[in-house]
């Protein structure tokens, strides 16, 4: 190769780098853009108020509408789930967490041979119907420093479902809202 054929090479490339920034300049005329002085936008969340409006939008949800449409076979299914960490039978015993026969409408917290978190042995409610469908949407978040590791059930037929399924596995079942 002579060094004509090397300085067109080296022409080529300068040319080509040229142009390209060439062309970025001339764009950037064109078209000027003209960026804000404050970068991104300010946004204001009033952390109090939001919770509060979550857990008091979660407690008022109608009752009778929802367990309208779960039934008890298909909570006896979603409630497999459960059976992992909880016992239903009227016999059965504690296992991971406390045994849930008769839980409906029982003080939270209240087996004696069983060892509750803090958090749900100062709790002093019962497992009411709305009790017990903010605590299945999401346990951590309903009781906070409760040591129940599940992560909900976010769809309403399930939660009414295992509800409905919590309720006949007592000896009381309660009558429905």
């Amino acid at each position: 190769m002579d060094s004509f054929e090397f300085n067109k090479i080296i022409a080529a490339i300068l040319v080509t780098v040229l142009l390209v920034f060439g062309i970025s300049k001339i764009s950037d005329i064109i078209f000027h853009v003209k960026k804000p002085d404050i970068k991104g936008y300010k946004v204001e969340i009033n952390a109090g108020s939001t919770t509060a409006t979550l857990a008091s939008a979660e407690s008022q949800v109608d009752i009778s509408a929802l367990l309208a449409i779960g039934n008890v076979e298909d909570g006896k299914k979603v409630f497999k789930k459960c059976a992992a960490c909880h016992s239903i039978n009227a016999g059965g015993g504690n296992k991971i967490g406390p045994k849930l026969w008769n839980v409906m409408f029982r003080p939270v917290g209240s087996i004696s041979d069983y060892k509750y978190s803090k958090a749900l042995s100062t709790y002093n409610k019962e497992w009411t119907w709305e009790e017990m469908n903010g605590f299945l949407i999401k346990p951590a978040k309903w009781i906070k420093g409760n040591k129940m590791g599940f992560a909900g059930l976010k769809k309403e037929q399930d939660r009414a479902s295992v509800m409905l399924y919590l309720n006949e596995n007592s000896e009381n079942p309660k009558p429905l809202p």
